[in-house]
């Protein structure tokens, strides 16, 4: 995989004013799963490269809503069921986003001040005294919408747990692919501020930078990307699941585990598959849920390669370090189950704390807790948006599918922290 940056940038721009254009479109509405052009896995707006051959005027974006401008001030005691909450169990959490922020100048007095604390304490800070410590050195904001509300979407997501094998066999057909050498991503921040988090992709052919292939081409006998298989999974289904959720772990037939995470994308849009049988008349809207597609796909197999492949998206991973606590998210830690959220980081700063007053999947019942915002998701966009990490396997999973509740969400910034993006923090590769 190729990354090129500004040195460069403005060749590539030029290639694609002579052979195909870029121009932003509207998010599918949410929650849908990775989208293209995103660093995912799990709603920024794609940045899509038209068919080949298809010339357009590169132009500057139309203004879009200034980063962290719909985080609005609030009081520690608007906080809805922070006294609630057993704080102890997020702290881990804060921890490993410390690890990392504490580089960012904005963070670097609040974690040091943690890392003094936990010190003190043998690493078990009492919820008091970890309440004690956010007032003293964070100001609250409340999250809102565009229009000025302040309430918006939860979902959640999960590590799905799948069967696997380095070696391919009738048992274990279906490879997961690192990603491509030929894949060509362009930062097009470099030129167009306005853009920051957006991307193409595609691959040169000759001088035209062009579509990179997609589901229907990689997934042939004759792959493109032969020799990029790393391990194969059993299920055709799983895989497809895995894509969506950016991260899993693979039971291998020698008995090991393996951590597998987002790597990179292949740029074309995600269609969902669950809305396609929808219309098709194949479910209904009720029944369209991760376990309803599966159970569908199970008694449908003549027709499930022609439905993935509706799906043009290809999401890319690779084999993460054994003994993780969990999978990477985009801050580039481990994320804890049920502690951990994906937020849109262009309104809330990727690592922060925040609180989520919400509820249980499917349920009324409260689901009020501080979690870190540590992943970023291709539908997740927006200033009140958030999917909430529920952990490992197939209970986790369930929940995660039902998840679909309205929520409200504070997040905690230093008090020194200047809301205008010049703290320094980047978005990062996933999910």
């Amino acid at each position: 995989m190729k990354k090129i940056t500004h040195g460069t940038i403005l060749i590539l721009l030029s290639l694609l004013a002579a052979g195909c254009a870029s121009k932003v479109t509207k998010p599918v509405t949410p929650p849908a799963p990775p989208k293209a052009q995103c660093e995912c896995p799990v709603e920024k707006p794609p940045v899509q490269i038209p068919e080949a051959g298809k010339s357009a005027e590169i132009k500057p974006p139309e203004a879009k809503v200034a980063e962290y401008s719909l985080l609005k001030p609030s009081q520690w005691d608007e906080v809805d069921g922070l006294q609630l909450d057993n704080l102890s169990q997020a702290w881990p959490a804060w921890m490993q986003s410390c690890s990392t922020l504490i580089n960012k100048p904005s963070w670097k007095n609040v974690c040091a001040a943690a890392n003094q604390l936990n010190e003190q304490t043998a690493k078990k800070p009492a919820s008091e005294a970890i309440q004690a410590y956010f007032k003293e050195y964070f100001s609250v904001y409340k999250t809102t919408n565009v229009d000025g509300s302040d309430s918006g979407m939860i979902t959640g997501y999960y590590q799905p747990i799948l069967k696997g094998s380095r070696t391919k066999s009738a048992q274990y057909p279906n490879p997961l692919y690192a990603a491509p050498n030929d894949l060509i991503t362009v930062e097009l921040d470099s030129v167009f501020p306005e853009l920051k988090f957006k991307r193409v992709r595609g691959r040169l052919v000759g001088n035209k930078l062009v579509p990179y292939y997609n589901r229907a081409e990689i997934e042939t006998e004759a792959s493109p990307l032969k020799g990029r298989e790393f391990i194969y999974i059993d299920d055709i289904i799983d895989v497809f699941f895995l894509q969506i959720q950016g991260s899993g772990l693979v039971q291998l037939d020698n008995g090991e585990q393996v951590h597998v995470g987002y790597a990179d994308q292949n740029g074309h849009q995600y269609n969902s598959i669950g809305r396609l049988l929808v219309e098709r008349g194949e479910m209904t809207l009720a029944q369209a849920s991760m376990q309803g597609i599966k159970n569908w796909a199970r008694n449908n197999l003549t027709k499930l390669r022609e439905l993935l492949n509706n799906n043009p998206s290809y999401v890319f991973f690779r084999e993460l370090p054994a003994g993780l606590p969990g999978p990477l998210g985009a801050l580039g830690v481990p994320i804890l189950g049920e502690r951990s959220v994906a937020v849109d980081p262009k309104f809330v700063p990727l690592g922060a704390p925040v609180f989520l007053s919400t509820t249980e999947p499917n349920s009324s019942k409260p689901l009020k807790r501080m979690m870190m915002a540590q992943d970023t998701g291709g539908a997740i966009k927006g200033g009140v948006r958030a999917d909430f990490f529920w952990g490992a396997g197939p209970d986790a999973g369930a929940k995660a599918g039902a998840m679909k509740q309205s929520g409200r969400i504070w997040v905690f910034l230093p008090k020194d922290f200047v809301i205008n993006g010049s703290n320094g923090l980047q978005n990062q590769v996933r999910k």
